[in-house]
């Protein structure tokens, strides 16, 4: 019996990117599989992206998804 490490990577590459299969049983909707997005930004850019987030009573994270739904909304043709 094989058991995962703590710091184990899962063993090909379709596991790393199909990881949202495994959740298709437990919830329907797209917000049941987040997918990480790192980008490069300058130390000033993020802390005024913290201090307008701060003000506004919302995390960076909720306020940069809002954001980027705004700027890229869903295409009506294509399927979710």
């Amino acid at each position: 019996m094989s058991k995962r490490g703590f710091a184990s990577r899962p063993t090909g590459p379709e596991s790393w990117i199909k990881a949202s299969d495994k959740l298709s049983g437990l919830a329907t909707d797209a917000a049941a599989f987040n997918a990480r997005l790192t980008i490069d930004i300058t130390p000033e850019l993020r802390g005024r992206i913290k201090i307008v987030a701060f003000r506004r009573g919302v995390t960076v994270a909720d306020m940069l998804r809002d954001l980027f739904a705004r700027e890229f909304p869903a295409d009506p043709g294509d399927p979710s």
